[in-house]
Order: C-alpha cells, then sequence, then structure tokens
C-alpha cells in the first residue's frame, strides 16, 4: 500500500484515479492545482505522485520541474498522466524528472503495473 498524491485539476479524472488506486489498496488524496501540489508533496512527503500535464497556472511540467529539483521532493516518483501524445511530450516530461509519463486514456493494468515498478514494496 502506498500513500499517493494525484495533481490533477479534472474532478473526472481524480475521481476514476481514486477509484482505481483505492480499489488496489493505495491511500490517495488529491488536489486541483499545481502550486497547492507542489505544498503537499514539500509537507507530506507522499510515495507517489500522479501529476496532470495541462491545468491552469502552473502546467505539470514546470511542477514536476520544481518538485524534482527541490533535495526535499526529488525522490518522491513522478508519473505523468495525460492527453499529450506525442513523443516529444514524453521526453520533455522524463527530462523534467518524471519518472513515467502514460497517456489518457490511461489503462488501470498499465497504471498499477507502471506503479508497483517505482514502489516495489508497495504491491
Amino acid at each position: 500500500m502506498a500513500n499517493i498524491l494525484i495533481i490533477d485539476d479534472s474532478p473526472t479524472d481524480v475521481r476514476v484515479f481514486t477509484t482505481l488506486l483505492e480499489r488496489a489498496g493505495h491511500v490517495v488524496h488529491a488536489v486541483g492545482n499545481a502550486e497547492e501540489g507542489i505544498d503537499r508533496v514539500r509537507s507530506e512527503q507522499p510515495d507517489l505522485v500522479i501529476m496532470d500535464v495541462i491545468m491552469p497556472g502552473m502546467n505539470g511540467f514546470q511542477a514536476t520541474r520544481t518538485l524534482s529539483r527541490d533535495p526535499t521532493t526529488a525522490n518522491v516518483p513522478i508519473v505523468m498522466i495525460s492527453t499529450k501524445s506525442m513523443e516529444t511530450d514524453r521526453v520533455w516530461g522524463l527530462r523534467q524528472g518524471a519518472r513515467a509519463f502514460i497517456t489518457k486514456p490511461v489503462n488501470e493494468k498499465d497504471l498499477l503495473a507502471c506503479i508497483h515498478e517505482l514502489l516495489p514494496n508497495a504491491a
């Protein structure tokens, strides 16, 4: 079981991911924007972050870069999830510090496999 923070401005996506992750035994919290997400990661140190890319204000690429370059949060793995499906988006997300980049719509098995790969002790 892992403590996972979802940073996504879509209530529908948050609900879908929360249901999927809780069904798999994880504890899930969510925030609706990148700035609040950064604050929560710094204060709560979740085991993993699921990061949307397209959000108002700071986008997911910027937030991922901020978290991955901060020594207090650099070890928290970030999985970026986006409708942006170009290879350049995936590469850019990984260059910003994401450990994985998944394109929407998300396959439940793929997401859970990704989490288990990043957090082998959370299975």
